[in-house]
């Protein structure tokens, strides 16, 4: 049997408990919260970057948008703007090629 210890979605408990599989199940402090999304981001973005799955990707978006939430990146989007405005996006796919 497959052991974890993982922050995951808020239906999968209701999954398991209608395939009768046991569980352990208890609530993160907003610390661990915190530290549990960034883990489960870049668990994402590495299943992601291996797939390239659609699916995989609509992970990566839910777990941003959870970071979103949180009091320290509340003003996350206004931040990406000002970027995206000062120093464009990634529209017009240029690659640069050069030495640090």
């Amino acid at each position: 049997m497959e052991k974890y210890n993982k922050l995951v979605r808020d239906k999968i408990p209701e999954i398991l408990d209608a395939k009768k599989i046991p569980y352990e199940k208890r609530i993160a402090s907003p610390g661990e919260y915190k530290d549990e999304l960034v883990k489960k981001l870049k668990e994402e973005m590495q299943e992601f970057g291996e797939a390239g799955d659609p699916s995989e990707l609509a992970d990566v978006l839910e777990v941003i948008e959870a970071l979103k939430m949180l009091p320290e990146y509340k003003n996350v989007e206004e931040v990406r703007m000002k970027k995206k405005e000062e120093r464009g996006g990634f529209e017009e796919r240029i690659i640069l090629k050069g030495e640090k």
